[in-house]
């Protein structure tokens, strides 16, 4: 029985039947916003490889036709897919292979069966082979990368804490953590490749470099503040004006903030349609400001709805308000929260431990920057409010 002309019968069966069951397997969620043909990927490739193998009376031709499986890994790297999901897809394409089989396989004799059945499990497992080295390969890349851009934040960083010494202590204290993950998981793995032996625990090793990369990134988002609050005070910002359309400027933030509000099932509600079209400002800067006010108000709230909403005000000024159900602040701090460094904890409820203290003091000047003011309105337990007035044309 020709199993290979079945199989090239039933790809497009078994291809729908598989992203199907993809999308439906909460083990794989970040699939959950792809397309269609984001989620298929190199798949294909795979299948016409294992109906060219099936064909053949020799095995050897199995490493040469899975290449697709390198694109894969990559691709799902890009993607965000951790090893687990990666592995959970092929399970279910081996899954879905054999169930379209099945009826066909029992009707073979049990040498064709037995070739089969071995030939698609050694296809399967070298795909995965290889996909899983190229995933690793692209970690490796970002994680290079990463070190490259930290390598020139620290150099800009150190030129500026040499010409001003004030946050020196408090910015030693902050970087002392993730800076010591990065150097201790950094060392392990390089000292595991030089060994050059194999390394028989692979999800282990991903596991370090993923730690490395969320490291990286919280240690790079704090350079990054830090930087951003340093050229503020040496006056280093220049503004770039231009009309902005500050609806579509709001929009885009709570499209980007959106998984993080998703992952904490949080409604963001946006209600910024009394505004003119177009505000003369400098759309960077306060693109900063509403995306640290929305960001903030999502780290701290535990539940409910996140509520943007813009309006006009008398004397040429316009205001935008962004309004969170979360733990709210107490009064005694409410002057001290635009200070830099400056974070709200009380035996019950802990720093949050990606709080910097840099956030609403970044906000606070760059509010001040494009000529507003900034305002709070807070009650533990209730929510705060966030208000920041601007003049509808920003002006040198």
């Amino acid at each position: 029985m020709d199993f290979s002309q079945l199989l090239a019968e039933k790809t497009d069966n078994i291809l729908e039947k598989w992203i199907l069951a993809v999308r439906k397997d909460r083990r794989i969620e970040s699939a959950d916003d792809l397309s269609y043909t984001a989620v298929k990927d190199h798949i294909p490739d795979v299948l016409k490889a294992m109906v060219t193998v099936l064909s053949k009376s020799q095995e050897n031709d199995i490493q040469s036709m899975v290449i697709a499986s390198f694109q894969h890994g990559a691709i799902r790297a890009e993607q965000g897919f951790d090893p687990a999901e990666i592995a959970r897809e092929y399970h279910l394409l081996r899954t879905v292979i054999f169930d379209a089989l099945q009826a066909d396989l029992l009707s073979g004799t049990p040498v064709e069966i037995i070739r089969s059945m071995r030939l698609i499990d050694a296809i399967i497992d070298e795909a995965i082979a290889r996909c899983f080295k190229s995933y690793v390969d692209e970690r490796l890349r970002e994680l290079q990368q990463l070190q490259a851009s930290l390598t020139l934040h620290n150099e800009e960083l150190m030129r500026l804490i040499s010409a001003n010494q004030e946050y020196l202590s408090q910015l030693a204290h902050e970087l002392k953590h993730p800076l010591t993950s990065i150097i201790g998981y950094s060392d392990l793995f390089l000292r595991q490749q030089r060994r050059k032996t194999e390394i028989k625990d692979k999800s282990t090793n991903l596991e370090h470099i993923e730690r490395v990369l969320r490291n990286g990134r919280q240690l790079l988002h704090l350079i990054n503040d830090v930087l951003e609050l340093s050229r503020y005070e040496a006056g280093q910002i220049k503004l770039q004006l231009a009309p902005t359309d500050v609806r579509e400027l709001i929009d885009n933030v709570c499209e980007m903030l959106e998984p993080l509000a998703a992952g904490k099932n949080l409604q963001i509600v946006v209600d910024c349609d009394r505004i003119p079209e177009k505000l003369i400002t400098d759309s960077f800067q306060l693109q900063q400001i509403v995306t640290n006010l929305i960001s903030n108000a999502i780290r701290y709230t535990k539940s409910g709805t996140i509520i943007i909403m813009c309006q006009v005000l008398e004397k040429q000024r316009w205001a935008i308000a962004v309004s969170d159900t979360g733990v709210g602040i107490a009064p005694e701090n409410q002057a001290q929260i635009f200070e830099p460094y400056f974070r709200v904890s009380s035996s019950d409820r802990p720093y949050l431990p990606d709080s910097t203290g840099l956030g609403l003091a970044i906000v606070s000047r760059l509010v001040k920057l494009l000529q507003g003011e900034i305002n709070l309105a807070s009650q533990l337990g209730v929510g705060s409010t966030f208000t920041a007035i601007f003049p509808l044309e920003v002006e040198f």
